[in-house]
Order: C-alpha cells, then structure tokens, then sequence
C-alpha cells in the first residue's frame, strides 16, 4: 500500500477537520493548552479550574498527542480521494507545529514564530511560573512530546502591513525596506505591544500619535514611519530575548526564526545588530513542515525531532545574519 501524508490545515477549526476526515473525535494537547484549562505540571485537564468555572466535566475528551494515529478515512472521504490514508493527529496548534521545523542543531535555542504576529520563546522541559513571568506576560504552551512552548505574543509584521495598505500598496516590502534603511538615523521609537496598535483607524496616525505623546520627533515620510516600524520590532525583540534569558536561567547564542517573516531580511538584519545574536532564518513553510514532520516521525521515516530538524535544516534554504 502507497504511503500518503496529507496536510491537514491547522488553526482553531482543525479537530474539526480531522473529525470530518475520520469521523473520530479527538482533543489535542498543543491546541488543549491554549485554553488555559490545562494544568502545565500534569500536562492534563485541570479539574479544579473547570469546576470553579462551572463546567460540565464530560465534555472534556481525553488528550491525545501528536503523532497519535486517529484512524483511516471515512468511507465517504475514502470514495471521494480515491485512496485510504491513517490520518495522524498533527501539533494542531500552529504555533506548536511551527516550533517544530524549527531546524535548531543545538539544544537551547531562541525561536519567533514570525508573520503577521510573533511568537518568541523557548523550548522547556518545565514550565515557568514566577510572578515576574506572569507579570512580563509570558505564556506556557504545549508542545510536541508533552514539552513547553515558553513563549511571548509580540507585535509582528502586522504594522508594516497596515500602514502599506494606507500608502495604498503603492510600495513593496523591500521597497519599503529601502526607504526605512535611508532614514535609519530617524530616533523615534514606540512601544509595539500597546494595545493601540492591535486594530487602530490608522495605524500611521496611531504611530504619529505614540511619538507625538511620548515627546519624540514625529514622523512624516514613507521612509520616516517605516523606519520607526523595523526599528521598534527589532528593539523589542532583542529586549524580549533579554527578559527570557533572565527569566529561564539560560544563555541564548541564537534566535531561529521561521514563518512567513523569515523573509523579511531587512527585520532579520536588524534584530541580529539589536540582540547581538545570530539569526538564523528559514524555513518559511514551518507550520506545514512541521505538520508532515510530525507524521513521518509517526511513520518511523525520521527517527525523532532532533533528527527530524537536522533533516529540515539540510533541505531548506537558511539565511544567516
């Protein structure tokens, strides 16, 4: 019988995808931990915050792990594709399966999950639950192999985005780039984490206004405001990169980014001069990636992850910065 991997698409509706290729339920740990019902020492359900919430314990379904084998196909889907697979339950969260293809050689890495939002963390084995983490607003997810994705939700290309919609994507992005390297010298910068930049009117106007309350030169042109953007998502990177090193203990000589934003070179450039850490970026794909990886790890044609990222590394292209 042929072998067949199917990408099934991740996101909040993806155990509703793997019900409607199987007919079986499953709940997943990755997509489970988001929720915040789950304890992050057990790896399980949190009975005493379901109840205190007043939910009906029942409809909690046992959690399943990646790379778990759900079943075949249904006899409907099985007449419609023309073949029968053994569907694999994936890191359905797609961060978690974006951590993943992260094609990290060593042991204790920096990662960001980067597109139009950004997720940087690290991988743990334990979950961290100081007082200054919940005051910094650090995160622990689930991971593949029941592991800890220690991670933060930063601003991501999300500002640059808006703002070349205002401009009427009459530039590109590394037109954009361009325009934001001539006019690097400009000294304003904002906070990308306020909350006025989630889902503002204008978000220019929302950057004009940061600076203009904050008492810094406020910017005008193109290159102006794009460079107040790169500027300010690279400075709170790196300073994100700091808080983790104190926060977990650990030294990070490396950030691996992946995602759509790993081709954004300019970004990448400038967090390497930030954080004073080589960047690693690539691949782009990593939710996908991770995805097939997690089933051909099931299928015993790659031995484990660590061998599964050696493999990714070797296959995609890799910047360096």
């Amino acid at each position: 019988m042929e072998k067949y991997y199917l990408a099934v698409d991740i996101g909040a509706s993806s155990g509703r995808h793997i019900f409607l290729l199987t007919g079986r339920k499953r709940s997943e740990y990755t997509n489970a931990t988001s929720t915040q019902l789950v304890n992050v020492l057990t790896r399980d359900w949190d009975d005493e915050i379901i109840e205190a919430l007043g939910l009906p314990r029942h409809i909690f379904r046992a959690l399943s792990q990646p790379g778990q084998t759900v079943g075949p196909f249904t006899p409907a889907i099985r007449q419609a594709a023309g073949f029968d697979c053994q569907v694999v339950l994936p890191a359905t969260h797609d961060t978690a399966s974006a951590v993943m293809a992260v094609p990290a050689q060593e042991e204790d890495v920096l990662y960001i999950s980067s597109g139009t939002w950004s997720l940087m963390g690290v991988e743990n084995q334990w979950p961290v639950t100081s007082e200054l983490s919940r005051m910094e607003n650090f995160t622990n997810e689930g991971g593949y192999g029941q592991t800890i994705r220690y991670l933060k939700n930063i601003m991501g290309l999300w500002m640059i985005q808006s703002a070349r919609h205002e401009w009427d994507d009459a530039y590109t992005f590394a037109q954009l780039c361009d325009l934001a390297e001539e006019k690097r010298g400009f000294p304003s910068r904002v906070d990308v984490d306020d909350a006025m930049f989630l889902a503002p009117d204008s978000m220019i106007g929302a950057i004009q206004r940061f600076c203009e309350e904050s008492r810094q030169p406020v910017p005008e042109s193109v290159g102006q405001v794009a460079a107040v953007i790169y500027q300010s998502l690279a400075e709170s990177y790196a300073k994100t990169a700091d808080k983790i090193e104190g926060l977990t203990g650990n030294r990070y000589a490396a950030i691996h980014i992946v995602g759509g934003g790993s081709n954004a070179a300019y970004l990448n450039k400038l967090t390497a001069e930030k954080s004073g850490r080589t960047v690693l970026a690539g691949p782009a794909e990593a939710t996908a990636i991770g995805n097939l990886t997690a089933q051909m790890i099931a299928a015993g044609e790659m031995t484990d992850l660590k061998g599964a990222r050696k493999i990714i590394f070797d296959s995609f292209p890799i910047a360096i910065y």
